[in-house]
Formats: structure tokens, sequence, C-alpha cells
């Protein structure tokens, strides 16, 4: 969990192919961590793709959102998590279930028995680290072209 090389390539670095991010917690509030981590990276080339059943058929940041991630239309390259800690493992259950890879549990988030379940599972995990802050000490500028 949370090796460099991990986080690197995660955040696509180096930047060879087009991103995406599954938002799980997407705020439609533009004062929320989850509206604005993924506004920034968006405007560094990142797809998102929203996941919030409570907002479900709406659009948050010029995309529709979804209700799960079962309802995606393509796989994301990374499912980017702004939930409670007690949510976890259902994630992790549901992404080991459609074939996802890559967990990044946002900063002041921990589930140390989830991370260990999707691990064992063959997931990547991430845990307890902003993707923001993380992009920036990587030194990310542009990205190509979203899918």
């Amino acid at each position: 969990m949370n090796e460099p090389d991990v986080l690197a390539d995660m955040l696509g670095h180096p930047p060879t192919t087009p991103r995406s991010l599954a938002v799980l917690g997407l705020s439609d509030d533009p004062a929320r961590p989850s509206h604005s981590v993924s506004a920034y990276m968006q405007r560094h080339g990142y797809r998102i793709l929203p996941v919030n059943p409570v907002l479900a058929g709406k659009t948050v940041l010029g995309e529709p959102v979804y209700g799960s991630l079962a309802e995606l239309p393509f796989k994301p390259s990374v499912v980017n998590v702004f939930r409670l800690p007690k949510y976890i493992p259902a994630i992790v259950e549901e992404m080991i279930q459609l074939g996802f890879r890559d967990l990044w549990v946002q900063l002041g988030i921990r589930n140390p028995e989830a991370a260990a379940r999707a691990e064992s599972a063959g997931l990547r995990v991430v845990m307890d680290r902003c993707i923001l802050i993380e992009h920036k000490r990587f030194r990310l500028g542009e990205r190509p072209p979203t899918i």
C-alpha cells in the first residue's frame, strides 16, 4: 500500500495515456473537498466519472452522475473514494466483482482491513493520501486528452 511507484502509475506518470477517475462521494457543492479536488484533476486532463447515488442522473463538473460503480459506461483507471471508512469494505467488494484494479482512498480516510482485502484480491491500494497533493508532488503537468 502507498508504494511510490504505484502512486506514480495511478496518476499516469509518465503521462502517456488518458486517465479516468471514478469519484465515489463526489459532491455538487464546490466548497466540498470531493468537488474541488475533482475539479483540479479535471483541469489537468483527467476524465471524472462522478458516483453518488443521491445525485444520480444529475450533472456535476459537466459529467453525468452515476448511482454506483456498476453503472459506469467503462472501467475507470482509478476509483477515488471520498467516503467514510465504514463504507470502504463494500467498495472493495464491488471493485473486485467488477474487475477494477486501482483504489485510491483520500486523505484522512483509513480502513486497513479493507486495504488488506483489496490487496489480497490483486487490487493496488493508495490510502490516506490526497490525489491532488500527490499530483502536485509528482509535478505532473497537462495530461493527454481524456477518454
